[in-house]
């Protein structure tokens, strides 16, 4: 489950920035990955294996942890 501390704190730096287009374009980053990420932990594709499950959610979670580092180095 995601944080909603986590939520706050990068809109909180998303709506400091002055380049409400870059804020923006990093804001819509972020919901994509972490709904890849959501659909993958709610196990919404049946035909995937335990294994392959697994390694694509580590993909999903690494995705979005670089939006997030790229998100807080602002």
């Amino acid at each position: 489950m995601f944080d909603n501390s986590e939520i706050e704190e990068i809109l909180e730096k998303l709506e400091s920035m002055e380049d409400e287009v870059a804020a923006a374009a990093l804001l819509r980053e972020y919901n994509e990955k972490s709904k890849v990420l959501g659909k993958l932990l709610m196990k919404l594709d049946s035909s995937l294996s335990h294994e392959q499950w697994k390694a694509e959610c580590d993909q999903a979670k690494a995705a979005l942890d670089q939006v997030l580092e790229k998100i807080r180095s602002i």
